[in-house]
């Protein structure tokens, strides 16, 4: 807290002297102004760790400023200071990115916790900032995650080919992370500095998109009311990631071909002729081969575009790296909402581990998000997960219809549990052990007591 250093920014010289005393108190360096026009002064001098500022303001209003603050630096921690009745004021001030309000009149307490509330989650967001870069640094492709082998092999060839010029097309399904691929290869690639520029053929239909490819001239067609670059000009001496290939239609792909053949085009209702280097990695959840000998996708600008191929795996297929994607997912949106949020207990682990994951790496983060969201403690457990995941963590054993004593039914169900629960982490008795809130010793003797040990489940 010493050190931290609070501009006060309110037209009453009383609150001023106010909040000043009360913070000055509690150890922080404060400056206080009257206006908008010397915040900004003393926000570009440097040195200001947060801001406290008055909405009704002569002048320049601190809705006004805080807008000027956010231009010039999105993560600066606002604290927004409003009367009774302008609440409305307030709730568009955090719309406006404003860390929290307060309501006057106001407790100095209610001053003092907000003000430290905000510092802290500027500490937890740095802190988690630094663990993304730490955790980063484990992996080998410019970031992209994976501890799997099978990526690793991607990744070996991934980082081959960045250091050349030739046409990339990453395949895989919808959700696998190809986009992600495609952004690592540019940044490891001598046209690293130069624009990197994405063209998604699905979100587009065919006129649409060969303007957006190549650009038009003014009064092309009708709404022309302008020239415009395409993404080959804007992709000039770049990368030009050409997502979802599989949908351009045969005309376009004839273009296409043209330009990847000759370095030139023009561009809709043009006469010019423009040259371009780009490099083009495309991508497909498509199988190209069979689009072919359908007839739906042309032969010759498929080995254009595939002089290598990147096949990136489904996650079910790679579930080593579903713990890493998580946690990785985890710190970034705790970070990104400033919940003190650190692990996943390990029933919510085994859930991750038990769903097949259909939507990918898309659906992981989007549950992780979800979860951060919804999570009312420091780990995440299965109650803070989509109703699909939770269902995983269901074990469904069945009563055996046999006659026998009540220890006799006891003593298989307890062997189920332990098998299934098995299979669900993957044989790791360690982990088993924690989901069946047991020791690893106790789980052993079981499954010595069971004949599983001898079976090898």
């Amino acid at each position: 807290m010493a050190g931290e250093k609070i501009l006060i920014v309110d037209d009453e010289q009383g609150m001023r002297r106010l909040l000043d005393r009360v913070l000055s108190r509690e150890g922080y360096e404060t400056i206080a102004v009257a206006g908008g026009d010397e915040a900004l002064r003393e926000l570009g001098t440097g040195g200001v760790d947060l801001a406290l500022v008055d909405i009704q303001m002569p002048g320049m209003t601190g809705l006004e400023l805080l807008e000027r603050i956010k231009a010039f630096d999105p993560a600066f921690p606002t604290i927004m200071i409003t009367a009774y009745g302008t609440v409305e004021s307030a709730v568009k001030a955090l719309r406006a990115g404003a860390y929290d309000y307060i309501t006057k009149p106001f407790e100095t307490d209610e001053i003092k916790l907000t003000v430290a509330k905000a510092f802290e989650r500027e500490r937890l967001l740095a802190e988690n900032r630094y663990l993304h870069e730490e955790l980063a640094q484990r992996y080998r492709f410019t970031g992209v995650i994976s501890e799997s082998a099978r990526m690793q092999e991607v990744f070996d060839m991934a980082s081959s080919v960045a250091a050349s010029n030739a046409n990339v097309l990453i395949t895989g399904e919808s959700g696998t992370g190809k986009e992600l691929m495609a952004r690592s290869i540019h940044s490891s690639s001598p046209r690293k500095d130069k624009p990197f520029v994405v063209l998604n053929c699905a979100a587009l239909s065919e006129g649409v998109l060969e303007s957006e490819l190549f650009g038009h001239e003014k009064g092309a067609f009708t709404g022309a009311l302008g020239t415009r670059k395409g993404r080959f000009e804007l992709a000039h001496e770049g990368t030009l990631f050409i997502d979802e290939v599989g949908e351009m239609s045969l005309n376009a792909q004839v273009k296409l071909l043209r330009v990847i053949q000759e370095h030139e085009f023009e561009r809709v209702g043009g006469t010019r002729t423009i040259r371009t280097d780009v490099r083009i990695v495309a991508a497909t959840n498509k199988n190209l081969e069979d689009e072919v000998r359908a007839g739906r996708f042309r032969e010759d600008l498929y080995y254009r575009l595939n002089v290598v191929n990147l096949h990136v795996p489904p996650l079910r297929e790679r579930r080593e790296d579903i713990e890493s994607l998580a946690r990785h997912f985890l710190m970034k949106f705790a970070a990104e909402m400033g919940k003190p949020i650190s692990d996943l207990s390990p029933r919510a682990h085994s859930c991750l581990l038990a769903y097949d994951w259909p939507g990918n790496v898309r659906e992981l983060q989007n549950a992780m998000e979800r979860a951060v969201v919804m999570a009312r403690g420091a780990v995440i457990t299965p109650r803070d997960l989509p109703q699909g995941l939770q269902d995983q963590d269901e074990i469904c054993l069945k009563v055996p219809e046999r006659g026998g004593s009540l220890t006799e039914l006891l003593e298989d169900l307890e062997r189920q549990l332990i098998v299934q629960t098995l299979r669900r982490e993957q044989g790791s008795q360690t982990r088993a052990a924690e989901v069946l809130g047991t020791k690893r010793t106790t789980l052993r003797y079981k499954m010595e007591k069971y004949g599983l040990l001898e079976r090898g489940e």
